[in-house]
């Protein structure tokens, strides 16, 4: 398996994608890496780190899809760039996955634009899987479709419970619409036809969810527009980051409580490993030709590491084919009526 990154997305790119990437060679077998991007400044990161491996290809780009650079602008002019030479390689079956932190606006537009979307398929979605009750669960959309029709809340939660039987080995994912109340009649039209889509296919569709409902652990898929999806993880990792914030200075406020986080020591770092983001890295954008894995735009070389094994297992599971093989047993079609 060949796993294509583009090591010049990102905010700290390239250091942190190549030394993520050696960090995953090292931790994991069954795959090989090829990095695309600056080689002079790839090799420096390569050389600073000693390290050469047969499973580490590079491949030289010279041009750079910033976050300033309007998406499809970009896309079209900079076709020697990381990402797009990414994109070209993945279509022309080159590679297995593409992982990148770059533009993330960029990254859709590519995907669209090059790989084009699955037969069938109306939109792409962004999926995010965050810690909950009972394992994990998946928010979907999660940032690239801002406004919706009720078809793409069921397509979403087809990509959804196939992505967590995959990846999470969950045999019937549990499915349920985001929305203000769990009451069936809760909701504005274009959340009630969705309701009836759902409720009408061969999802394990348990109905309305409302927010608190997703870390409780009651769904493994939660689906819903781009815009509520992505206001909802950046909370979800906010809240985390207060809640450890809070916890440290309990923790470190005088002695007793000092030797009170030696006792617990074990027990927070479990904790801490559970709703660590790093950890969690890497969204598929499902949907699209091709398997595609968003990373952090300010990822770190660990974010990278658990990103691209999360790539790995991704294409590992035939997610393509599964996803094709689904939509033809849809009642619906994506025509949009």
């Amino acid at each position: 398996m060949l796993i294509l990154v583009d090591a010049m997305g990102g905010d700290n790119a390239p250091e942190a994608i190549v030394n993520g990437c050696i960090d995953a060679i090292n931790s994991k077998d069954g795959f090989d890496v090829m990095l695309i991007g600056d080689s002079e400044q790839i090799n420096e990161v390569l050389r600073k780190k000693k390290f050469s491996s047969p499973r580490l290809k590079i491949y030289h780009t010279d041009e750079v899809i910033t976050n300033e650079d309007i998406p499809t602008k970009a896309i079209k002019t900079k076709q020697n760039s990381s990402m797009v030479v990414g994109f070209k390689l993945l279509k022309d079956g080159e590679g297995d996955v593409f992982l990148s932190a770059g533009n993330s606006g960029a990254l859709l537009t590519g995907a669209l634009l090059i790989l084009g979307r699955i037969k069938g398929v109306d939109r792409p979605a962004l999926g995010a899987v965050i810690p909950a009750k009972n394992g994990n669960a998946l928010i979907i959309d999660a940032g690239l479709n801002s406004s919706c029709k009720p078809i793409n809340y069921l397509q979403f939660g087809l990509f959804g419970s196939l992505y967590m039987k995959k990846l999470y080995d969950i045999k019937n994912p549990t499915v349920g619409l985001l929305n203000v109340g769990a009451e069936s009649g809760k909701g504005n039209e274009l959340i009630k036809q969705a309701y009836g889509l759902l409720s009408n296919s061969n999802l394990n569709f348990i109905g309305n969810i409302e927010g608190k409902d997703i870390p409780e652990g009651k769904v493994h898929v939660a689906v819903c527009d781009g815009f509520t999806g992505n206001v909802l993880l950046k909370f979800y990792e906010g809240a985390g980051t207060f809640f450890f914030g809070l916890i440290k200075s309990i923790f470190t406020h005088n002695i007793f409580t000092k030797l009170s986080a030696l006792l617990l020591k074990k027990n927070l770092k479990n904790l801490k490993s559970l709703l660590d983001p790093d950890v969690l890295a890497g969204a598929p954008i499902l949907g699209v030709n091709g398997l595609v894995i968003k990373s952090h735009g300010n990822s770190k070389a660990r974010t990278i590491k658990y990103a691209l094994l999360k790539a790995y297992k991704f294409a590992e599971g035939s997610m393509l084919d599964h996803i094709k093989e689904e939509l033809k047993n849809l009642e619906v079609i994506s025509s949009g009526d």
